[in-house]
């Protein structure tokens, strides 16, 4: 299960684990203009995690979800 909330200066993406037998905590997603970041509450610490990604490190995630392992380096399109 997810939302998606649109606010002010983000939207914002929370995926709820619901189905798995090992559930893990909420994670949201804050998509901004310039970056995307992604947190996750630690439950042996009580605190939250935060990841910040880059646009570029985003992207390079979605190609990567889809190829075999290897190294790559993705180039933008000749036009």
């Amino acid at each position: 299960m997810f939302s998606i909330e649109h606010e002010f200066d983000a939207t914002v993406v929370t995926l709820v684990d619901e189905a798995s037998p090992a559930r893990q905590e909420d994670i949201t997603i804050n998509m901004f203009e310039d970056c995307i970041t992604v947190e996750q509450l630690d439950p042996r610490t009580e605190e939250v995690q935060l990841i910040t990604f880059s646009m570029e490190q985003l992207r390079d995630l979605a190609a990567a979800l889809n190829l075999p392992e290897g190294v790559y380096q993705l180039r933008p399109e000749n036009k």
